[in-house]
This record gives C-alpha cells, sequence and structure tokens, in this order.
C-alpha cells in the first residue's frame, strides 16, 4: 500500500519539477543568450538586427539587470537614429530595472546619448 502511493507521488513530482524547474531556467539562458547576440551585433554596427535581437531577448524574459543593460543598448540606438522620445523611453525603462544603472567609462560622453542618459537621470531623481 506505501509503494504504490510513493510511485503516485514520485511521478506526480516528477512531472511538476521537469516543467517549472527545467524550462523556466533554459528560458531565462537563451533570453540572456539573445542579449549578448543582440550586443555583439551591436557592436558589429548592424543596428536593426541588433534591436529585434534585443527586444527579443526582453521578451523572452531577462532578470532586472538585464533589462536595463538592454534597455540601455536599445536607448543608444533609438538616440543614434535621432528617435528622442524612444530614447528618453528606454533610459527611463533602463532606470526602472535597475536605477544604480551607470554608462561605462567608454559609454559615458557620447555627445548623442550622454544628455538624454543625465537627463532622464536627473528627472527621475526629482520623483
Amino acid at each position: 500500500m506505501f509503494r504504490p502511493l510513493l510511485a503516485l507521488v514520485f511521478l506526480v513530482l516528477a512531472g511538476c519539477s521537469t516543467q517549472f524547474v527545467q524550462e523556466f531556467p533554459l528560458a531565462r539562458f537563451k533570453a540572456e543568450a539573445a542579449l549578448d547576440r543582440g550586443i555583439r551585433e551591436y557592436d558589429d554596427g548592424e543596428y536593426r538586427v541588433s534591436a529585434r535581437t534585443i527586444q527579443g531577448a526582453l521578451d523572452a524574459g531577462l532578470t532586472t539587470r538585464s533589462q536595463a543593460r538592454a534597455h540601455k543598448y536599445l536607448a543608444f540606438m533609438r538616440c543614434i537614429a535621432g528617435e528622442q522620445p524612444a530614447c528618453r523611453e528606454h533610459f527611463r525603462l533602463a532606470f526602472k530595472a535597475d536605477p544604480r544603472l551607470e554608462l561605462a567609462p567608454e559609454e559615458s560622453g557620447h555627445p548623442i546619448w550622454d544628455p538624454v542618459y543625465r537627463s532622464v537621470k536627473q528627472e527621475l531623481a526629482k520623483k
């Protein structure tokens, strides 16, 4: 009597753990890998492809720190394209994901996106 009950519990738990334990980390890993690929595409100057890849990574479910990183790169691309409202919004979303977001030394001081970054940071600090 004990063995059939134990077997049933094992089967139920095995089914649940397979579904929730394996799929969630795999999806997160794929999203993080897509973000890394999108950043490499950005570094290679493939901005349209990069924007699609990074947005796909966001849609797939990134960690909050990676969400901030993704929105930062999307902001860079929107600023470069002259889309200031979209650039500001991506910086806002980046700060929402990680309020401590800072630009790397090589990113700071850029004539196009640094003023927008600083403006959004200052705006959010007042709230």
